[in-house]
């Protein structure tokens, strides 16, 4: 796949696999380039760890580390990185933190009626109350509860 992937001109959205070492995901990103391909876009998506609690677990580290290590852009996909739509604003607003050029969010009008990835979209209020926190990561999205200081 990324042979043929190499040898196009189109966009490729390179996801690091649930598994993959950082230098794996920017070995596979220079196959893509060194194959004529200069459209590549890396996403950091999660990687299995022993935590069940969420689906992945975002590596923050490695969005942090792929900047550092590569000219490419680095997105990260807090959906499908955390499975829990209660993370994803604040994993967002951490991507953009340690220097992710963007992210990529699954949106549904009715999450609950979503045939896939329900459980890790947002809706579209939610939607933009997270593209607005992100003017600002900084700032958390909710008021703090009482009897606790702002973050």
């Amino acid at each position: 796949l990324l042979r043929r992937l190499a040898t196009t001109n189109k966009p490729v959205l390179l996801k690091r696999g649930p598994s993959a070492l950082v230098k794996e995901w920017l070995l596979a990103a220079e196959y893509l380039l060194s194959g004529g391909n200069s459209q590549v876009v890396l996403c950091e998506r999660g990687i299995k760890t022993f935590e069940t609690a969420t689906r992945n677990t975002i590596d923050l580290a490695a969005i942090a580390l792929a900047k550092e290590l590569s000219h490419l852009p680095v997105i990260a996909d807090p959906s499908h990185g955390t499975g829990k739509q209660s993370l994803i604003g604040a994993v967002s607003r951490a991507a953009i933190a340690v220097g992710a050029d963007g992210i990529i969010v699954e949106v549904h009008p009715c999450p609950e009626r979503a045939l896939s990835d329900g459980p890790q979209s947002l809706d579209l209020a939610q939607f933009e109350k997270v593209m607005r926190s992100l003017c600002d990561p900084l700032r958390p999205l909710a008021a703090p509860k009482s009897g606790t200081a702002a973050a």
